[in-house]
């Protein structure tokens, strides 16, 4: 569904992704590790048109999307859930959820019912001001406004950063949950025992550069994975 080609990203002189390349099957949960400042989010935010790249090449779905802005980028069909959050405070849960359909014309009221039948904790506080959430709940409604564009591909951007266990445990039930519904996910993840639970494959970055590719279950028990991320 996804693949790019030889990405490279800069920040000022300094080179983030050094030519990474990758692919995401469609209907699979794909998994990027690492520690901070390898490149992760910055992939991710070039992905969704939000950073600009120096080299390389963005397909998805076979056609190229290297260069299109953010907006064509989710009309497209690619969505990303920003890390922290960044749910607008002073919205209600319901607005925060309408404004993810901000390029959609049609009816709402089905997608919203299906982020409520995912999250019901949100459909209890529909009318709350989003910025009197907790951090899990808050979480729930970053995923919930990125459904609500109807993505074919969810890109989602350290999901439990902050997060209690059991809020974590919750928030990975979602995300396989949605995957079973058909949507492909591209995760950025620090947890990455859960990261490589779940997913199908997993690429392990440092700085800036691919230093391992496996099946999630695979690298989770690779000795070298164990000692760098699972100590």
């Amino acid at each position: 569904m996804l693949r790019i080609e030889d990405l490279r990203v800069n920040y000022g002189g300094i080179e983030a992704v050094k030519g990474i390349t990758l692919d995401v099957p469609e209907h699979e949960i794909v998994t990027m590790i690492g520690a901070n400042g390898a490149g992760k989010s910055t992939t991710l935010r070039t992905i969704a048109g939000i950073v600009k790249y120096a080299s390389g090449r963005i397909f998805f779905e076979e056609k190229e999307i290297t260069a299109l802005p953010p907006d064509q980028i989710v009309a497209r069909g690619i969505t990303l859930v920003p890390e922290g959050r960044r749910v607008f405070p002073d919205l209600t849960v319901l607005e925060n959820l309408k404004v993810g359909a901000y390029l959609r014309k049609d009816n709402l009221e089905r997608d919203i019912q299906w982020v409520y039948d995912l999250f019901p904790r949100l459909k209890e506080r529909s009318w709350q001001a989003a910025g009197t959430l907790s951090g899990g709940e808050q979480q729930m409604l970053a995923v919930g406004r990125a459904l609500m564009s109807r993505p074919k591909l969810l890109m989602m951007d350290e999901p439990s950063l902050g997060l209690s266990p059991i809020i974590v445990k919750g928030i990975f039930d979602i995300i396989k949950e949605i995957n079973r519904q058909g949507v492909t996910i591209l995760l950025v993840e620090q947890n990455a025992n859960m990261a490589l639970q779940t997913a199908n494959t997993a690429y392990v970055l440092k700085t800036g550069l691919l230093s391992m590719k496996g099946a999630g279950r695979e690298l989770l028990n690779n000795e070298e994975i164990k000692k760098a991320y699972l100590s």
